[in-house]
């Protein structure tokens, strides 16, 4: 993902954040991995914890609430996408093919979000920056890297991304199959289809944190309780693995120490 030198061009990815029924597990667990700090926020957050390296935000933690009709959401890691206007971008989401699973709130002073899902059913949030950006430590070991979108329908989900938030695909050249996402010309992501994931995945959208070895984060997650989806194995970026965490979430895991996908 591009390097943080001040506010996310809308469309970029900006931010990510985790769901689990046990807060204090994961950030015990993800500061084993990552290197990270982080504990429960004040009630008015509901807990949420923003985890830190070196003293700067990198990702976010929460415990997983129920919601109406008594469900709460499963373990997952959702990417955030900066826009302008988080309202605006809502309605058109909405009238444009996807769907708004938390609609628009304030979060204190420090932005406005939603959560919503793709016409082909993916979730990711929208954040509309005010004090806070999102993440100010990208691209280097316990930081994201990548955020990839994998989708049951990549042609409908390359229409709805440039119509409701800007963002154009493009093919990837060194990668047959695989598609970049561009904001303003820029590269900030990726897309694929569901060929790569286990059978039966629905559309969704991966992080992908830099490490600086593949395997020995794999080894140190299996310890810990969690499992290997996709196992170590090198591709055009780098060497990387697919993991699930103990509490079921799932995420990659990349030295990315190859040619490295375009970024201007």
């Amino acid at each position: 993902m591009p390097d943080v030198r001040g506010p996310y061009v809308p469309g970029t990815p900006c931010w990510v954040d985790l769901v689990v029924p046990d807060q204090r597990e994961a950030l015990d667990l993800y500061g084993d991995l990552f290197g990270w700090q982080g504990e429960p926020g004040p009630p008015e957050t509901g807990g949420y914890a923003v985890c830190t390296l070196r003293g700067r935000p990198v990702a976010g933690i929460m415990t997983a609430m129920t919601a109406e009709g008594g469900s709460k959401p499963p373990p997952s890691w959702t990417t955030y996408l900066a826009v302008e206007d988080a309202e605006a971008a809502t309605r058109t989401i909405s009238s444009g093919g996807g769907t708004v699973l938390y609609d628009c709130m304030d979060v204190l002073d420090l932005g406005r979000m939603a959560v919503v899902a793709d016409s082909t059913g993916a979730v990711f949030g929208l954040w509309q920056a005010k004090e806070f950006i999102g993440s100010q430590v990208v691209n280097e070991p316990g930081a994201v890297v990548w955020n990839e979108l994998n989708t049951a329908d990549p042609d409908t989900a390359a229409r709805f991304y440039q119509q409701n938030l800007g963002l154009s695909a493009a093919p990837m050249e060194e990668v047959e199959g695989y598609f970049s996402l561009q904001a303003a010309g820029r590269v900030v992501g990726g897309m694929q289809g569901l060929q790569n994931s286990p059978p039966g995945s629905p559309s969704h959208w991966l992080t992908y944190f830099s490490v600086d070895d593949t395997d020995s984060t794999t080894d140190a997650l299996v310890r810990a309780g969690g499992s290997v989806l996709k196992p170590p194995f090198d591709m055009a970026a780098g060497r990387m693995a697919v993991l699930r965490d103990p509490q079921g979430a799932v995420f990659a895991v990349i030295d990315a120490t190859g040619p490295q996908p375009p970024t201007a």
